[in-house]
């Protein structure tokens, strides 16, 4: 379990006083922190340890020693860590959503999404390839969990397979610009079109808890 997920440090927390400190440096020793807060060392290096075992701060490559003996061992963020500090991207992108909107109008807005689920087609289908239905299945969730989407393949009794979407790292920008959800199911549908057939089945803007999309094999044609 992880501080900066399950168990975010609270602003009392010596621990994010230490993220802190060292956010604003390249790497420090126990020895350095300990000054800087005017605690012992020890106290310091058990908050380390701590950080260290939740994953947002690991030891740094050891310098080049100077003098006699083992060179102090540094500390540096991890790129965990960044989740204890403010990131306006959802925010950012609902805004510059509302300025196309209100500058030149909900045509233009749709334009620029279209060609972002244009992008988004062809970099899915060189990773898909010409591959069978299942095998396409899974490098789509592949895609969709390195995204952020916590993507997975279900089986069904009737031969389908569904795309489960157990995350939606775009939901607050969907939430005000739907084309995007629109487009989203345009992109599979057309990924499949000459082995299966697309549906949503599941819609977390609907008020569902995921997203899911349920994919048909198309039949043989009869001899």
């Amino acid at each position: 379990m992880s501080y900066a997920g399950a168990m975010p440090l609270s602003d009392e927390d010596p621990k994010r006083r230490i993220v802190h400190r060292l956010k604003r440096a390249d790497a420090m020793t126990a020895v350095e922190l300990a000054s800087d807060f005017g605690v012992t060392p020890t106290a310091i290096r058990q908050h380390l340890e701590q950080l260290e075992a939740a994953g947002l701060v690991r030891r740094a490559e050891p310098s080049e020693p100077s003098g006699r003996g083992r060179p102090a061992v540094r500390f540096v963020l991890t790129e965990l860590a960044a989740e204890l500090f403010p990131d306006r991207h959802s925010d950012l992108t609902i805004e510059l959503i509302e300025s196309i909107r209100t500058a030149i109008g909900e045509p233009a807005l749709d334009a620029v999404i279209t060609k972002r689920s244009e992008r988004q087609e062809a970099a899915y289908r060189e990773r898909l390839g010409e591959s069978p239905v299942a095998i396409r299945a899974s490098r789509l969730a592949e895609v969709r969990s390195a995204e952020g989407y916590m993507a997975e393949i279900i089986d069904g009794d009737d031969g389908s397979l569904t795309l489960v979407e157990h995350h939606c790292p775009i939901c607050d920008a969907a939430s005000v610009c739907q084309a995007l959800c629109r487009d989203e199911q345009r992109v599979f549908a057309a990924l499949f079109a000459d082995v299966a057939t697309v549906e949503r089945t599941s819609h977390l803007l609907a008020g569902d808890t995921r997203c899911a999309y349920r994919i048909r094999p198309i039949p043989p044609p009869a001899p």
